[in-house]
């Protein structure tokens, strides 16, 4: 039945059961490159520390980066449909290219990767939150179980991962990535008809001119192609020229903020801003999971537990399973709290977040400090640390997403959607730079040095939680104008 009815709104259900399990498999690919990329650089293709740690950077970058731009080319050009099942392609190709095992197949393998990954995120979310009207309370609980579907792809993708990285197969390993990407493809062409677009300009379009649409859309997708690959293979001019574009599309949004005639579009938009800043600290120590921390546990933390060996990337299942779990569990209390009259608003759930994401990080040092010199921190002090982490995603991702549907203006919400991907663009950038300080190889020194950078990380989460915690009477007041 198709979900395009009296009401665009109507058979909303059918929609979202589809796009949960597309999101799941959709999702296993990326957890492969994004747990394995680091590992795979310095182990397999000798790069440093130092050079694996930008090049993590500008990865994440491109991959969330691009969604600003896959907002507009889904919406204008393609399609979200079909530019999804474009980048899955493109995905596809990408990983066989890896599989090659050399450094110039790493760059274009990545290139075609991201590319795919890059541009299709935005084109789910819009997808699904397409499928709910403005006010429809149903939405955030939509994506926290989307969020948790996608979190069940990471968690199998980790697990792949960790096992041939610890067999050291990367062909097979990489040419495995794939399977998740073909199944996403099967679904989503079975129940075509079910994911098609209820409200884009590109619907607005005659035939012809649909149909000239979509032949540009595709070239410039092979023409990014070529550009990704250069900025990657010049990853630190790259890390600068994204932050530089960043403050240039934070300049627009804001000049588009001021020039909104509609008072509420208006306050909608300054809300969106604020949430923004917040969302940047958080993701930029969310992100180091990939690269510095991941380096830190090969250094630090004692991966033999009860007589097994546990991969890095095992580790970051600690997250997954805390999201396939909690996002459901966390969509149920806030329900019945709201039931109960509990105040629970899209800033106290940010400051929250970020109050999460702090005592995630100065956990770390306290491991450290109870630690005897010469011995490796014990693997509990990881755990507390990703739990806590992924305490805070739950509070600030999901609602992120939904928040989106709920303040943008229809017109801007591709942009809005694409915007806020690009801030974890923004964040895996700085990552980056911090892993990259984070490298150290000395043994007292390397405690020191990764104990007062903890910290400092630790206290900027906290710092920007108090920012919030003051701002939330007037971030009330503007979101409330959505009521």
């Amino acid at each position: 039945m198709s979900i395009v009815q009296s009401s665009p709104y109507q058979g909303a259900v059918t929609g979202t059961k589809i796009l949960f399990f597309i999101q799941t498999f959709a999702t296993m690919g990326f957890a492969v490159l994004y747990s394995t990329l680091v590992l795979y650089a310095t182990r397999k293709l000798g790069f440093s520390d130092a050079q694996a740690s930008v090049m993590m950077g500008v990865f994440g970058a491109f991959n969330y980066g691009l969604h600003l731009f896959g907002g507009y080319l889904g919406g204008r050009f393609l399609s979200n449909r079909n530019l999804f099942v474009s980048g899955m392609v493109l995905q596809i190709i990408g990983c066989c290219v890896i599989a090659s095992l050399t450094v110039s197949g790493l760059y274009w393998g990545l290139a075609m990767f991201l590319t795919g990954s890059g541009l299709n995120v935005t084109c789910l979310n819009v997808m699904l939150t397409q499928r709910y009207a403005a006010k429809d309370p149903r939405r955030e609980s939509a994506f926290l179980w989307n969020y948790a579907g996608m979190n069940l792809g990471f968690f199998i993708g980790f697990g792949i991962a960790g096992h041939f990285t610890n067999q050291n197969q990367y062909n097979t390993l990489f040419l495995l990535a794939t399977v998740g990407n073909v199944v996403a493809i099967a679904i989503s062409l079975c129940f075509w008809r079910h994911l098609a677009d209820l409200s884009t300009p590109l619907l607005k379009a005659g035939r012809r001119q649909f149909w000239q649409r979509l032949l540009i859309g595709w070239l410039i997708l092979l023409v990014l192609i070529p550009v990704v690959r250069l900025m990657l293979n010049n990853a630190r001019f790259s890390s600068y020229f994204l932050l530089v574009l960043s403050i240039l599309v934070l300049c627009y949004l804001i000049g588009l903020t001021w020039c909104q005639r509609d008072q509420t579009d208006r306050q909608h938009m300054q809300a969106y801003l604020l949430l923004a800043l917040g969302s940047l600290v958080f993701f930029s120590l969310y992100q180091l999971a990939p690269s510095g921390l991941m380096l830190f546990m090969e250094k630090k933390i004692a991966m033999n537990v009860w007589g097994y060996q546990i991969a890095p990337q095992w580790v970051q299942n600690i997250n997954t399973v805390c999201i396939v779990f909690g996002g459901p569990l966390m969509a149920y209390g806030f329900s019945c709290l709201r039931q109960r009259g509990w105040a629970i608003d899209i800033p106290s759930q940010f400051t929250t977040a970020l109050i999460c994401m702090g005592l995630g990080m100065l956990v770390l040092p306290l491991g450290l400090a109870l630690t005897p010199a010469g011995q490796l921190v014990a693997f509990k002090w990881i755990v507390f640390s990703y739990v806590l982490q992924s305490l805070g995603e739950l509070l600030i991702s999901p609602v992120g997403y939904a928040m989106i549907g709920r303040l943008a203006p229809v017109r801007y919400q591709g942009l809005l959607m694409g915007c806020w991907m690009m801030v974890t663009g923004v964040a895996s950038v700085l990552a980056g730079f911090i892993s990259e300080q984070m490298s150290d190889t000395g043994t007292v020194a390397s405690d020191v040095h990764y104990s007062q950078t903890f910290m400092l990380l630790g206290g900027a989460s906290m710092g920007m939680a108090l920012i919030l915690f003051l701002l939330r009477p007037f971030l009330r007041k503007l979101i409330r104008a959505a009521d």
